[in-house]
C-alpha cells in the first residue's frame, strides 16, 4: 500500500481510493441528463394514464386506481431493470443475444399457440396471473443488440453483403411470426430499428436500393393481397388513404383529434378533459395517451413532453457518438430509431397524419411490456455511455 508523506504523519492510498480518483470509473459518466428527461417522461406518464382511467366505473374486479397503481409499479420495475442492465458490461450483452434472441423467437411462436392469449383482435401476450407478458416487446431490444453485434464485425467500408442477409432474417423472423399475431405495428418497429442500423454500419447503396425495392413489395403484398391482417387493421389503413370513410378507425381518429384540438394553448386543466373523463377516445390509456395530454395540458404540455424526447433522443445520439466502438454505437442507434419511429407514429395517428397502428407512446402509455423494455434500452444507452473510457 503507498503511503504520501505529509505533516501529520501518512495517508494511506488503497484500491478503494484509487477507485474513487480514476477518472474512467463507469459511474463517473453516467448521463444524468437523460436519466432525468426519462424519469420525468415515465412520471409524467403515470399521472396521465391515472386521468385517462379515474372515472372508470368499476368493473371486472378493477377500481378507478387499478391502472395508476399498476403503471406506477411497472415503472418502478423498469427503474430496476435500467440499472441492473447499466451494471453488467455492455459488451457481455453481445455474447449473450444469439441466446436471448432464440429464446424471444420461441416465445413468439409459444404465443401463436393455445398458450398465448388474444387481447383486441391479436394474440400477442402471455397471461400471467392478472398481468399480461408481450414477448414482441422485448424482441424489439434483444434484435437490436444482435443486429449491432452482426454489423459491427470486421472492418469494412460498407457492410458485406452477407452481413446485409444475416442482418435480413435476423429482423425478418420476428417480424415475420409478429404479423401473424397480427402485430402490424410492432413489426414495422423492427424494420425501423434495421433501417437505422445498417444505415449507420454503412449499407452499400445499391443494397440499400435491394432493400427498399423488397419494402416496398412487402408492403403491397401484405397491404393489398395478404391474410396477415384483420379487416379492422384495413380499415385502419383505409381512414389513412380516405379521411371520408367510415368505420370503427374513423371515430377513433375523429375523437382524437377533438380531445387534442380542444386543449388549446393551456388544456382544459389536470383532469378536467371532457373527452377524457366522458372516455369518448377508445384505448386512451394505451394507445391514445397522447390525447390526454393534449386535452388537459394543451399545446404547452405537448410540447413540454415533445422537448423531453428531444431531450432523451439527443442524449442517446450523444452516447452514439462517444462510444468507445462501433457496437456500443449500433446498440444507440438502433435505440434511438426505435424510439423516435414509435414517438412519431403514436403522435402521428393521434392528429390523423400517420395509420393507426396501435403502438405505445415509449414511457407514456399503460403498459408494462412496453414499459419495462424501453427502461431497459435506456439501461443500454447508458451502459455504452458510462463505459466510453474503459
Amino acid at each position: 500500500m503507498a503511503a504520501v508523506g505529509g505533516i501529520g504523519g501518512s495517508i494511506p492510498r488503497g484500491p478503494a481510493s484509487n477507485l474513487r480518483r480514476n477518472p474512467a470509473a463507469p459511474w463517473r459518466h453516467l448521463d444524468l441528463a437523460l436519466v432525468g428527461a426519462t424519469v420525468a417522461v415515465a412520471a409524467m406518464g403515470v399521472l396521465m394514464v391515472y386521468s385517462a382511467t379515474r372515472s372508470t366505473v368499476p368493473q371486472a374486479g378493477l377500481a378507478s386506481t387499478t391502472y395508476l397503481v399498476r403503471q406506477g409499479m411497472f415503472v418502478a420495475i423498469g427503474l430496476g431493470v435500467m440499472v441492473l442492465t447499466t451494471l453488467v458490461d455492455y459488451r457481455r450483452y453481445r455474447d449473450i443475444a444469439p441466446l436471448a434472441y432464440g429464446g424471444c423467437v420461441l416465445l413468439l411462436i409459444l404465443v401463436l399457440s393455445p398458450l398465448g392469449t388474444a387481447v383486441n383482435g391479436a394474440q400477442s401476450w402471455f397471461a400471467v396471473g392478472s398481468f399480461q407478458l408481450q414477448p414482441a416487446e422485448f424482441a424489439k431490444l434483444v434484435s437490436i443488440v444482435l443486429l449491432a453485434a452482426l454489423c459491427s464485425q470486421g472492418q469494412h467500408d460498407h457492410l458485406p453483403g452477407r452481413t446485409v442477409v444475416l442482418s435480413l432474417v435476423t429482423v425478418g423472423l420476428p417480424a415475420g411470426l409478429i404479423l401473424l399475431q397480427p402485430d402490424l405495428g410492432s413489426a414495422l418497429v423492427f424494420v425501423a430499428a434495421l433501417a437505422g442500423v445498417l444505415f449507420v454500419g454503412g449499407i452499400h447503396v445499391r443494397h440499400l436500393a435491394v432493400m427498399v425495392l423488397i419494402a416496398v413489395l412487402g408492403a403491397i403484398y401484405i397491404f393489398g393481397y395478404s391474410s396477415f391482417l384483420d379487416d379492422y387493421q384495413k380499415d385502419r389503413i383505409s381512414v389513412f388513404v380516405d379521411a371520408s370513410a367510415e368505420n370503427d378507425a374513423t371515430f377513433q381518429v375523429r375523437q382524437a383529434q377533438t380531445a387534442i384540438g380542444a386543449g388549446g394553448l393551456s388544456g382544459a386543466g389536470l383532469f378536467e378533459g371532457t373527452q377524457t373523463k366522458l372516455r369518448y377516445v377508445p384505448y386512451q390509456q394505451s394507445d391514445f395517451i397522447f390525447t390526454v395530454v393534449g386535452e388537459e395540458l394543451g399545446f404547452i404540455g405537448a410540447a413540454t413532453l415533445l422537448i423531453l424526447y428531444a431531450a432523451i433522443s439527443w442524449r442517446i445520439w450523444r452516447a452514439a457518438v462517444v462510444a468507445r466502438d462501433m457496437f456500443g454505437t449500433l446498440c444507440c442507434v438502433g435505440v434511438l430509431a426505435m424510439l423516435l419511429f414509435q414517438i412519431f407514429e403514436n403522435m402521428g395517428m393521434t392528429m390523423g397524419i400517420m395509420p393507426i397502428t396501435g403502438i405505445p407512446l415509449p414511457f407514456m402509455s399503460y403498459g408494462g411490456s412496453s414499459t419495462i423494455m424501453m427502461f431497459a434500452a435506456m439501461g443500454l444507452v447508458l451502459n455504452v455511455h458510462t463505459r466510453r473510457f474503459s
